[in-house]
């Protein structure tokens, strides 16, 4: 079924039922991490997250499951991460559609800018996330919860963004 055929495509939190259709989409889509090893998530893993933040579920009519994003408030600023999206519908604005949901979470929750942190060995993500608004705004240390591959230096590029309140 192609998604963007979906009359119904809508977003909403995450629940605990979701987890076992999450951890694969979210693996799937972090697969290209080659310089990592392990997976991107697993539900230890992602239930802690869900415990500190929200995930975002993009799904459509059908309730397939087609991109995540975890939200966490960090007031007076939110935090942006491990955006997902179903590598065989990547490219086709769902990735926009999700981020613009936890925007949308963190004005409500009167969230004054959103910070993201992408990894420096995954460049084709800046060009994306300054599309959608972000610029660099600093680099931070990388803590790697799984092995790193051996000679590979990896750092965080901050990425930044400010929040304008939506006219109601």
């Amino acid at each position: 079924m192609n998604p963007e055929a979906a009359t119904d495509l809508h977003t909403r939190p995450a629940t605990a039922a979701d987890r076992p259709r999450l951890v694969p989409l979210i693996n799937s889509a972090f697969s290209i991490e080659t310089f990592l090893g392990g997976t991107r998530t697993d539900d230890d893993r992602l239930a802690a997250m869900m415990e500190k933040g929200v995930v975002f579920v993009l799904e459509n009519d059908a309730g397939c499951l087609l991109a995540s994003v975890y939200a966490e408030l960090r007031s007076p600023r939110g935090y942006l991460g491990m955006l997902a999206v179903d590598p065989a519908h990547q490219g086709s604005g769902l990735a926009r559609r999700i981020v613009q949901a936890a925007e949308d979470y963190f004005r409500r929750n009167g969230c004054q800018a959103i910070d993201i942190t992408v990894l420096n060995m995954r460049p084709e993500l800046l060009p994306i996330y300054r599309r959608f608004g972000f610029v660099e705004s600093g680099a931070e240390p990388f803590h790697p919860g799984r092995p790193i591959q051996s000679g590979v230096e990896c750092h965080c590029i901050v990425m930044s963004k400010p929040l304008i309140a939506s006219a109601q």
